[in-house]
C-alpha cells in the first residue's frame, strides 16, 4: 500500500505514510545499491553498493534531523521510512536506465525519477511543518535526492 502512495502520491491521503516501518526502506535501499553496483565495473561493486547503502541512510537521517530542528511534528523513523519509500521511483529509473544506452534518455528518466521522488516525499512534510518553512525541509530533500539522482545519471 505504501509503495502505491507513492506512485501516485495524489491519491493517497497525507498522514498514510505516518504509520512507520523500517522493512520497506530497507528492501527498496538495498535494491538500489544493488542495481547501482551491478552496473558498475567489477572491480568497483562492493563499494558502490556501500556507498548507495551509506548515503541513503546517513541522508536520511540529516534530513530527518533538519526537519525535527525546523519543526516538524512527525517523529524521527517516520521521516525516514517517508524518505526510505520515497526512494521507489528512483529504484524503477536505475532499473530502466540498465536497459538504455542512451546518456539523454537516461537524463530524462533520472530527472523524472528526482521530480516523482522529491514531491511524493514533500507531500507527506506538508501539514506537519508550517507552510513559511516548508522551503528549508525542501531544499535538503530535494538536495537528498538529486545526488542520488546524480549517481544514477553518471553510471555510479
Amino acid at each position: 500500500r505504501k509503495i502505491a502512495i507513492v506512485a501516485i502520491p495524489m491519491l493517497g491521503r497525507e498522514n498514510e505514510l505516518r504509520d512507520w516501518d523500517l522493512w520497506g526502506p530497507l528492501l527498496l535501499c538495498l535494491m538500489l545499491a544493488l542495481v547501482l553496483s551491478s552496473a558498475s565495473s567489477e572491480s568497483q561493486r562492493g563499494i558502490v553498493f556501500s556507498a548507495v547503502f551509506v548515503v541513503i541512510w546517513l541522508g536520511s537521517a540529516f534530513v530527518t534531523i533538519n526537519a525535527k530542528f525546523l519543526g516538524s511534528s512527525l517523529s524521527f523513523f517516520q521521516t525516514v521510512c517517508v524518505m526510505g519509500y520515497c526512494i521507489a521511483p528512483m529504484c524503477v529509473a536505475a532499473l530502466l536506465a540498465l536497459f538504455i544506452s542512451l546518456w539523454y534518455l537516461k537524463l530524462i528518466l533520472v530527472l523524472i525519477a528526482w521530480v516523482w521522488s522529491t514531491y511524493a516525499s514533500l507531500r507527506f512534510f506538508r501539514g506537519s511543518i508550517r507552510p513559511e518553512r516548508e522551503g528549508l525541509v525542501v531544499f535538503p530533500l530535494a538536495l537528498f535526492y538529486f545526488f542520488m539522482s546524480w549517481m544514477m545519471a553518471v553510471g555510479i
